[in-house]
């Protein structure tokens, strides 16, 4: 029995599903970009004073004490509410972040704010990418304890 080597092979594991059209594409990508954004975009923006938006740090009120984003508001992910948000105006976007990819809780806090009526975007990569970026933090930990290990270290 004779294999096939894979330079001989005219299968594509990258084109076996269809690509899709340049404007379904487009649509894709906008979509994303309106409910995320990124530790440079979100750095940037802050350096410069940039007005309209909110940053939320949704992990326990411990892990905010010890390293959060400077201005961040706390708000555990799953304390949203009615009540948590009063202080907050709905013409303003929401940021919400957690420990990093790994972790969901920005995505459930987003769904809450969602559900309250805000405009929101989630911190793609959470405090882990701001601190790799080498943005600056606020909290009991040094800037030079590593990012990674236990979420204790964070």
């Amino acid at each position: 029995m004779r294999t096939t080597s894979t330079s001989e092979s005219h299968f594509s594991f990258v084109l076996e599903t269809p690509a899709a059209t340049p404007e379904a594409a487009r649509l894709h990508f906008q979509a994303k970009l309106s409910v995320e954004t990124d530790a440079a975009d979100l750095r940037l923006d802050l350096e410069r004073g940039r007005k309209g938006f909110v940053v939320v740090d949704v992990r326990s009120a411990e892990a905010y004490a010890r390293r959060h984003i400077p201005g961040a508001l706390h708000i555990p992910g799953r304390q949203v509410s009615e009540a948590s948000t009063a202080a907050l105006s709905k013409e303003d976007v929401v940021v919400v972040y957690c420990w990093g990819p790994g972790c969901n809780g920005a995505t459930k806090a987003a769904v809450r704010f969602a559900a309250l009526g805000f405009r929101v975007k989630e911190l793609m990569g959470g405090i882990e990418y701001w601190v790799k970026e080498g943005a600056p933090t606020e909290g009991t930990l040094p800037q030079g304890v590593p990012v990674f290990g236990m979420r204790g270290e964070i």
